[in-house]
């Protein structure tokens, strides 16, 4: 099968378009036809590699984790999915024809929800969805700031926000402004022309997407009782653990600070999908790619300028 590897870590270039053995799926996997898979900030920062990853002794590795697809295969011990179903979830892998993900990171696909749609979905939604949720307490009349509305992540809050009839304020560009506002914002904020953290307005719910609020920003901004939920880190390593370490601090000595990591959870995704069948979600996708374009593609994503969702499709 064809397939993404790479066998160092780096910027796209390292990435090569090969023919590689189709995976076997152990007794609890689900062997998948790859019909969609989207890039995260995950994908290209373990491209370039996370101390962590730099360590692994994996000689070939496969990026991709977002997936939707076809089941062709299933393990010995899988009960809820059979040859044939539809299904989206999180594997590994996932730049590639064929790809196996475990039976509990998989859900069932809705027929009126396309490919790209569900593989848009994973990452990015649950993301959303839980630090508004579990972490912000989302709920009717609650003032919502979303930093990095036009994102992948910021897209699915907003309209999570939406969903729960909150009030939300979108940051976003110039170019994005009238995208965020057609999903449910309503008010948007160019922040290359107003510098929202000085507006003076306040918020119960700060989601920051991109990582550039100061504590005194989230205090400024927060009316009393209110949560900042922190989801975005700087794109260099050194820059991200420096960042990483500092809102752990902050978090600790203030419970308005939340940094926040998704957990996939089944429940969750079947739920999106459902919010997306019923019209609730509309996946924002900027940009489609060949997988024999990912390089290109993930080259596009890390610029962090991407519009929503950017789809990989292995078929032609």
């Amino acid at each position: 099968m064809k397939a993404i590897v790479h066998r160092e870590h780096g910027p796209p270039d390292v990435l090569r378009y090969e023919e590689i053995d189709r995976p076997v799926p152990g007794d609890g996997d689900v062997l998948i036809k790859v019909r969609a898979a989207s890039i995260n900030p995950l994908d290209w920062r373990f491209m370039k590699g996370l101390p962590f990853a730099r360590w692994s002794g994996r000689k070939i590795r496969r990026p991709g984790r977002d997936v939707a697809g076809t089941v062709e295969k299933t393990g010995a011990k899988v009960k809820s999915f059979v040859p044939g179903d539809e299904v989206f979830g999180v594997c590994r892998g996932a730049f590639a024809e064929y790809a196996c993900a475990a039976e509990s990171s998989l859900v069932l696909k809705p027929r009126n929800v396309t490919f790209e749609q569900a593989a848009s979905l994973p990452i990015a939604a649950v993301t959303a969805l839980q630090a508004l949720r579990d972490k912000g307490r989302i709920g009717a009349g609650r003032r919502v700031l979303v930093n990095g509305a036009a994102g992948g992540v910021g897209t699915f809050a907003v309209q999570i926000a939406k969903s729960y009839g909150a009030e939300i304020t979108g940051v976003c560009s110039t170019g994005n402004l009238a995208m965020v506002r057609s999903i449910g914002a309503h008010r948007v904020v160019d922040y290359t022309r107003e510098d929202f953290r000085r507006s003076g307005q306040t918020y119960d719910i700060l989601l920051d997407c991109v990582g550039n609020c100061a504590f005194s920003d989230h205090r400024r901004l927060l009316r009393p009782g209110g949560t900042a939920v922190v989801i975005g880190a700087p794109p260099e390593m050194t820059d991200a653990l420096w960042y990483a370490l500092r809102m752990f601090v902050l978090s600790w000595f203030s419970r308005k600070v939340v940094v926040f990591v998704a957990k996939l959870d089944s429940e969750d995704l079947a739920l999106l999908g459902d919010s997306v069948a019923s019209g609730k979600i509309t996946p924002v996708i900027d940009r489609r790619y060949r997988l024999s374009e990912t390089a290109e593609a993930m080259r596009y994503a890390e610029r962090g300028h991407a519009r929503g969702k950017v789809i990989i499709t292995p078929g032609a």
